[in-house]
């Protein structure tokens, strides 16, 4: 028989395997929401004052980062956002998500080259809403980068 303090325990425990997974997925929608050119569905994925700061500036609300996602990813034909090196701290309602990225660009869908590439660190902090978690902030930072990348300006 368990005892309440060992079930009490699983519960947490549960809860946060439970937390985690939401988190990679949410992580994997964001990736998805710029590749299939999805920005109408920012709000699906991050809250409505959410900041986002890269190499080129910051922008901060819904309306806001979601035309700085399409200034960058609408002006080419396909786009590839591929993750890895996860690692997610969740802390009650609240998380932080890093992970690695590459991001990889293609103008012609006739001629699927590379137009650009870009290797990035991106560091989410995510908050827990009525709907779901949420992203709240976004850093990235710049590892490297090779073609030619449109500026957010």
């Amino acid at each position: 028989m368990m005892t309440t303090t060992a079930a009490e325990g699983l519960a947490r425990r549960l809860q946060e395997l439970a937390d985690r997974a939401d988190l990679a997925d949410l992580l994997a929608r964001q990736g998805r929401w710029l590749d299939e050119q999805r920005f109408d569905d920012a709000g699906s994925i991050f809250t409505e004052d959410a900041t986002i700061r890269t190499q080129s500036g910051q922008s901060q609300g819904l309306q806001a980062l979601t035309a700085q996602a399409r200034r960058i990813h609408a002006s080419f034909a396909a786009t590839q956002h591929v993750t890895s090196g996860v690692l997610i701290d969740v802390d009650g309602d609240g998380a932080t998500v890093r992970a690695n990225l590459i991001a990889t660009f293609v103008r012609d869908a006739a001629a699927p080259e590379p137009a650009a590439a870009a290797g990035e660190r991106y560091r989410f902090e995510a908050i827990r809403t009525p709907r779901g978690w949420r992203f709240s902030r976004l850093e990235v930072t710049p590892v490297w980068r090779s073609g030619d990348m449109p500026r957010q300006n």
